[in-house]
């Protein structure tokens, strides 16, 4: 498996509560959002990890400076307007091959993600899976619309009536690049108006539950994502 982390953010929320480090390197229970990113690819297979990151986290850059890679390691350092774009920055490193993508400061639990690599690996007949969740704690939640067959139909910005929204992990069976060059150039930046042209476009897209992924913008979502880890040991 290539993995694939978007470390980019520069953490505004959080830096507006008084928080002086990069957004990745905020602390859940001891360790590093990028730590615990890190980890999660290494201990489940990784081939390669490619990873962005903003020219103005220099305490990142040191911090991935000296981390001792026991697989191949890509870093971009790129300053960059949008999620999209730090994806498609990390093409050189990913086109043609199938991975996954995660964003630093989605967290969840270990034994969730082994059984989402699971049903990975049994389900051939989509183009990738997206990691969603019921539990929505989002300021702007991308809602996952899925048919009974677990398919995701269609994604929205608004729909509140939808059960789950996505989670900040993603795989991609198939090529996923020849659809962003299409969708940059018509002037969208947000993952997720690619993660709907997606759709558009026919891909087949499963969706895989998670019971929780708490995305950390704000301190108080520290203690929420401490919270949630103990009460799944």
């Amino acid at each position: 498996m290539d993995y694939a982390i978007i470390a980019a953010g520069e953490g505004e929320r959080l830096k507006a509560e008084g928080c002086q480090s990069s957004k990745p390197l905020i602390q859940v229970e001891g360790k590093a959002l990028i730590e615990r990113a890190l980890e999660t690819c290494i201990s489940n297979g990784a081939d390669s990890i490619s990873c962005i990151i903003n020219e103005q986290s220099k305490d990142l850059l040191k911090y991935l400076s000296e981390y001792n890679f026991p697989v191949k390691f890509n870093l971009i350092v790129k300053s960059t307007p949008s999620s999209l774009h730090s994806l498609y920055a990390l093409k050189p490193y990913l086109m043609g091959k199938s991975f996954l993508l995660m964003t630093t400061d989605s967290v969840f639990r270990e034994n969730e993600f082994r059984e989402y690599l699971n049903f990975i690996n049994e389900d051939e007949a989509t183009d990738g899976v997206l990691a969603v969740t019921d539990y929505i704690d989002d300021e702007k939640p991308l809602y996952a619309e899925i048919d009974l067959n677990g398919r995701i139909k269609s994604f929205s910005d608004d729909d509140d009536s939808i059960q789950f929204v996505t989670g900040g992990i993603y795989y991609f069976r198939k090529d996923i690049f020849a659809i962003a060059d299409e969708v940059l150039k018509s002037g969208t930046l947000r993952l997720r108006n690619f993660l709907k042209k997606l759709t558009q476009s026919e891909f087949k897209l499963a969706a895989y539950e998670f019971s929780k992924i708490i995305d950390v913008d704000h301190i108080s979502d520290v203690e929420k994502a401490e919270k949630f880890l103990r009460q799944g040991r």
